[in-house]
């Protein structure tokens, strides 16, 4: 559905996207992250025709965003991060008038607007004027406005944004309901959104791809995957030095806890689990352990992990 190649954007000096490769398969939901400034948005905008390529080529369905733009804006819907809505419009007239300017007329005007409504849950509010509708309403008449003309592709630009946790919930679920019938490139920065949502995870970092796979494989790869959770009272001593030379260990990190015992945070190879040896140096030293567990790696340590600054790796 989406094929990028050597996609590259300079602005006025300044590169915000530098020779990036990807594809996204018919029928996907790929979550779209990266830091602020690492070029989400610009791609996003070259895929939609929004703003042209400095080099390199961009295709949606098989048709080139640059000379074939109005192919790809046919089969692609796009909900920008701030949608820009006619306050002044009744949500029918305002789905009506965006219909029209798409393309869609007639008898299928009306058919689509009803549909996007149902979909969007806008038939309560269809007679209210924009202005005076909450964020989470207007966060819905955008996406009712991507999806008017049926698109191949939806491309979503951080849609919860703003929104409370019930109606986070109800973007989520019908974002994963539209993946039935409809690629989707998702760009958010909840992180747990996507983990719920997406099939796939491409990572963006300064420009380029750093990480494309799904939730769980990305957790596999990443660095400092594994981690221990232990509380232990060892009294007197260096129990930081003594669990950071543990087989396996990478870094150990030990902070007092109000109660006299120590919080152990160890940060471990993925394919190592030093349970077993914190255990044994426990009983060998005398310590008291009261926890000892491992921590379950999320997509928030990933993103972390890939995206960290050079001076951190």
């Amino acid at each position: 559905m989406i094929k990028v190649e050597g996609l590259t954007k300079k602005y006025a000096g300044i590169t915000a996207v530098k020779d990036l490769n990807f594809t996204v398969e018919k029928g996907e939901i790929v979550g779209f992250l990266g830091p602020n400034g690492a070029g989400k948005s610009t791609t996003m905008r070259i895929l939609s025709c929004y703003l042209s390529a400095t080099s390199g080529t961009a295709s949606v369905a098989g048709f080139d965003v640059a000379s074939q733009s109005r192919e790809v804006r046919s089969r692609v819907g796009y909900m920008p991060e701030n949608v820009a809505l006619y306050p002044e419009m009744r949500v029918q007239e305002y789905l009506e008038y965006r219909a029209a300017l798409k393309g869609v007329r007639g008898r299928r005007n009306r058919q689509r607007v009803n549909a996007v409504k149902e979909l969007c849950n806008l038939r309560d509010v269809d007679q209210k004027l924009i202005g005076a509708l909450s964020k989470g309403y207007r966060q819905r008449v955008g996406l009712a406005d991507a999806l008017l003309h049926d698109p191949d592709l939806l491309i979503l630009d951080e849609p919860t944004i703003g929104l409370d946790p019930n109606q986070i919930r109800q973007v989520r679920q019908l974002i994963k309901d539209l993946g039935k019938r409809h690629t989707i490139l998702l760009s958010t920065h909840i992180l747990s959104e996507v983990e719920m949502t997406c099939s796939r995870v491409l990572i963006i970092d300064r420009g380029r791809i750093a990480a494309s796979d799904t939730p769980e494989a990305l957790a596999g790869r990443v660095r400092t995957a594994g981690g221990i959770r232990a509380e232990i009272r060892a009294g007197a001593g260096d129990l930081e030095k003594a669990l950071a030379a543990l087989p396996g260990v990478r870094k150990a990190e030990v902070e007092e806890m109000p109660d006299g015992w120590q919080g152990c945070v160890l940060r471990t190879d993925a394919e190592h689990d030093p349970r077993e040896a914190v255990a044994r140096l426990a009983a060998d030293r005398g310590w008291a352990l009261r926890e000892l567990g491992r921590e379950q790696v999320n997509l928030e340590r990933v993103f972390a992990e890939i995206t960290q600054s050079e001076e951190l790796r």
